[in-house]
């Protein structure tokens, strides 16, 4: 058993006898590239509002949801995607995003929410495990269009105001504490304290 591993080290740690090691160096960058180009182009295709609503799960339900909110349609024509929305920018934090993402997959392939009404019945155990990750990275997503920094209070209505200058601005709260439901039909809240 011992030689065994000798022998697999050995083959391992020896030069090639067919190729220089700087022509597998340059082979083994160049695969790198062409790994990481084809990994990136697959994650950027998966952030896309055609690829977020490519199931009628998602298409039936919450895109229908969003597109009489003005985060879908406004004056301005900006408007913001599934991705803006429910995928964090920058890549560190995209990858955690999608690998959280991944388990969602397992409603898709074992139909847990393929109907209306399965949808319905895990709506409030979805929005809570939204709103609690919104609310762990401080709404980073909100963050990445609203920028409280650049916020004209005068604009704003009274009660946004005082919300905004005080709870938003001391971190007491994250914009998804007073913002829930803001593109999506609230779950029944029967039962929750404070609604």
């Amino acid at each position: 058993m011992i030689s065994w591993f000798k022998k697999q080290w050995q083959t391992m740690s020896t030069p090639s006898k067919h190729f220089s090691l700087g022509f597998l160096s340059v082979g083994g960058f160049i695969a790198g590239v062409i790994f990481w180009g084809a990994f990136n182009t697959a994650l950027e295709a998966t952030n896309t509002e055609e690829f977020c609503t490519g199931c009628h799960e998602m298409h039936n339900n919450v895109f229908q949801e969003l597109q009489p909110t003005i985060h879908y349609s406004n004056r301005s024509g900006v408007r913001a995607t599934c991705p803006d929305c429910h995928v964090p920018h920058k890549w560190t934090d995209k990858m955690a995003r999608k690998m959280q993402a991944s388990k969602e997959v397992w409603g898709k392939i074992f139909g847990t929410i393929n109907t209306r009404e399965k949808f319905e019945a895990h709506r409030r155990t979805m929005a809570e495990r939204e709103w609690a990750r919104l609310k762990a990275n401080d709404s980073l997503e909100c963050r990445n269009c609203h920028n409280f920094d650049f916020m004209d209070f005068t604009r704003q209505s009274p009660r946004a105001q005082a919300m905004h200058s005080t709870a938003l601005a001391s971190g007491e709260k994250t914009c998804i504490d007073c913002h829930k439901g803001i593109a999506h039909e609230l779950p029944d809240m029967q039962g929750v304290e404070g609604w």
